[in-house]
């Protein structure tokens, strides 16, 4: 059997999606600081925004391309009109993407059209919906992660050291990404990583734009939302799998930070 036909054999198949397909229920899909299960290579190709990743915020313009490991907490803000396209390969196939995160600004007429081409043919045959399809869109996804670590393997001789504030915002938004569910406040994080609580939130004010405590807020802010929106879990089930201590704390966070929280019933009036 074929290398690229064992991929297929994995139930979960590569796919390409539109920004706005990767964000299906609102931006706040991909504004908010979340983690997915799936790699991601985003190519912008219309508009400007910007993009965090595990604590480092860079602004995003056209023929960007940025590439989001499985399970790294990052958010992607893109204005109106923004477009791009998104990559979508799931982590169980064994395909040589890499451990890290990227961020690559492209100039090279050829580099984008290479990967606009492999992104486009993805999207055509998924519209065809022809046999061995799943081994056609593993074959594509492993063109993209030869193009990536193509332009990515030039730069890293470049590469410079790396500040220590963002290692240790990075550092952060890990144990955040894997914690953020105990309820632990920046000072439990900030204990750990040896530094004081006003130490942390500087750094994360300077590299992501946002201070620690709004880091792990917004990461429970979108699972929050994301759980309302399945069918079967209400605000109880809900925030007791975020650690809240009751429903009632949790509907107040929910409306404190635009979140989805239930309405009262309407009473009606009695007449006489």
């Amino acid at each position: 059997m074929s290398f690229i036909r064992s991929l297929s054999d994995h139930r979960a198949a590569a796919r390409c999606l539109t920004l706005s397909q990767l964000a299906p229920r609102g931006a706040w899909q991909l504004a908010l600081l979340h983690e997915r299960p799936n790699h991601l290579l985003i190519w912008t190709t219309k508009g400007q925004g910007r993009i965090t990743v595990e604590g480092v915020r860079r602004g995003v313009s056209v023929h960007n391309a940025i590439f989001v490991p499985a399970g790294t907490l990052f958010a992607y803000e893109i204005g109106a009109q923004g477009f791009g396209l998104a990559l979508e390969v799931p982590s169980a196939l064994p395909l040589a993407f890499p451990n890290e995160a990227h961020h690559l600004r492209l100039r090279d007429n050829m580099a984008q059209a290479e990967i606009t081409g492999i992104l486009e043919a993805m999207q055509r045959e998924q519209s065809r919906n022809a046999p061995l399809a799943a081994e056609a869109q593993a074959a594509h996804a492993a063109l993209a992660s030869v193009w990536l670590r193509r332009r990515i393997e030039p730069r890293t001789a470049r590469a410079g050291a790396q500040d220590a504030d963002e290692r240790l915002v990075q550092d952060y938004c890990r144990r955040v990404a894997a914690d953020f569910r105990s309820a632990r406040l920046p000072g439990d994080y900030a204990a750990e990583l040896g530094v004081s609580t006003a130490v942390l939130d500087r750094a994360c004010r300077d590299s992501a734009g946002r201070g620690a405590a709004a880091i792990i807020t917004e990461r429970v802010l979108h699972e929050a939302r994301s759980m309302l929106a399945r069918p079967g879990i209400d605000t109880a089930d809900a925030a007791e799998r975020l650690g809240f201590s009751g429903p009632a704390y949790f509907e107040r966070f929910l409306a404190y930070h635009g979140g989805r929280a239930p309405q009262p019933a309407r009473r009606t009036a009695a007449t006489g």
